[in-house]
């Protein structure tokens, strides 16, 4: 859970075959099943290389003006498309999820790869569900600032207004169950009834069975370790625990790769900025 403690260069360019750069592979996908071919897994209909998290002008003026290192970036950053180790629908879910995340509100790259999950065969109910753990990820304002506020709190002698007891069964429940993250204390100390509502909020995620446990894990990883966000404790807990459900050490790195690639967004937005400033000024 994302709040829990749980469970060639040069005038001959081409677009890269991307298959020669990644011989091999692991015996066995995601799931468990024997590995499918790269054709039938990972390429769409229609589609002789996955553009992954490319906006496809901001890429072909990038290959004009730089095609060495439009190959080598393009290589880099369709990796995760190119190899088998994750489903190519939970591939586009997990860069959905990256750009969806309110650390990063990337309007394009969250149309397009919900497109690309839609293709792939993702439901409403699974993009959903990686909406709304885009939006509880927030919770970290308070995983940061409640502890100093009630270290601040202390040092200039102050202290917080009495609040009269409040029922809060959505925190009891985690306690009850061994889910409870003793990072939530300072704020459950400070404002405990907005607390169980939060937590309430998160629950109606988590226990909906949308994805599997391991699955689950696999994107809070996307979302702690992504470049917006990069918040140590959750991406240390989320590994733990999706090594301990089962998932092997190449689809964590599957996943962290992702988050990586997404750093041609920087690409996708000045690209054409640049194209349209410098046709202004030859055009002036």
């Amino acid at each position: 859970m994302l709040w829990s403690n749980s469970s060639k260069g040069g005038g001959g360019f081409a677009r890269p075959n991307a298959w020669e750069f990644h011989n091999a592979e692991p015996a066995r996908t995601m799931s468990g099943e024997p590995y499918k071919g790269r054709d039938e897994m990972n390429q769409l209909p229609g589609e002789s290389h996955p553009s992954g998290p490319w906006e496809h002008d901001a890429l072909a003026q990038l290959e004009n003006w730089d095609p060495a290192w439009a190959s080598a970036c393009r290589a880099m950053s369709t990796n995760v498309w190119n190899h088998t180790v994750l489903p190519r629908k939970f591939v586009e879910l997990v860069a959905f999820g990256v750009n969806a995340a309110c650390t990063n509100l990337n309007r394009e790259g969250t149309r397009r790869h919900i497109r690309g999950a839609l293709d792939a065969g993702a439901t409403r109910d699974e993009i959903l569900t990686v909406i709304k753990m885009a939006a509880v990820m927030s919770i970290h304002s308070c995983s940061l600032g409640a502890p100093i506020l009630l270290e601040e709190m202390k040092a200039s002698g102050k202290s917080s207004s009495a609040r009269s007891p409040v029922a809060t069964p959505a925190c009891d429940r985690m306690k009850e169950i061994g889910q409870w993250n003793d990072a939530w204390n300072p704020f459950f100390e400070l404002d405990p009834q907005w607390t169980d509502q939060f937590m309430s909020t998160g629950a109606g995620i988590y226990g909906s069975g949308i994805f599997s446990p391991k699955e689950t894990e696999l994107l809070s990883i996307a979302f702690y370790a992504s470049f917006t966000h990069m918040y140590a404790p959750g991406t240390r807990r989320h590994i733990k625990a999706a090594l301990r459900l089962g998932a092997t050490v190449e689809e964590i790195m599957e996943v962290l790769k992702l988050c990586v690639a997404q750093g041609v967004q920087a690409c996708n937005l000045s690209i054409p900025i640049l194209a349209e400033e410098l046709a202004g000024r030859s055009n002036s």
